[in-house]
């Protein structure tokens, strides 16, 4: 429903944006269009080796790996798999419920969607792009960082450290 509002509320100010100024407006669409045809491809080959790491890692096999009792080495899998894997939130979420369900641990969790949302092996080569390498890496080693702070103090407050 939240995404239906935002496209609305999208229309809405294109259509403001249109009557206001219509050079301006078609000359932003032509700029966004021509953004996009250039980092479609790269986002593409994201898709795929998104679509591949989810075909080889369903969700049974990650919970057996990040299991209560796998501690510090099953938090140390979920970083990395985490890492490795792009998938949107309103999938993450859900799937780390199903997890939790499963057996995985809180802390193991925690680690897993931390670096999900934060950390982006897979978009390194488009983020390269944009930003450089030098905060390409800078942010990505920072949001690892972070992420197992994030897990460490879960492990703690759910008594599983």
């Amino acid at each position: 429903m939240s995404t239906i509002v935002l496209y609305g509320v999208t229309a809405i100010l294109l259509a403001f944006s249109f009557f206001k100024d219509r050079k301006k407006t078609l000359q932003a669409l032509r700029k966004a269009f021509k953004a996009l045809e250039n980092i479609l491809p790269e986002f593409l080959v994201v898709i795929l080796l998104v679509g591949l790491l989810l075909a080889l890692m369903d969700p049974a096999f990650i919970s057996r790996l990040i299991g209560v009792d796998s501690g510090i080495l099953g938090m140390v899998v979920a970083l990395l798999v985490g890492s490795i894997t792009l998938i949107p939130g309103f999938i993450a979420f859900p799937t780390a419920a199903m997890l939790l369900q499963g057996g995985a641990g809180y802390m193991q969790i925690g680690a897993f969607i931390s670096t999900l949302m934060m950390v982006g092996v897979v978009t390194i080569p488009v983020e390269k792009k944009y930003f450089g390498l030098k905060l390409t890496v800078l942010r990505n080693s920072f949001a690892f960082v972070f992420s197992i702070v994030v897990a460490l103090v879960i492990g703690l407050a759910m008594g599983e450290l």
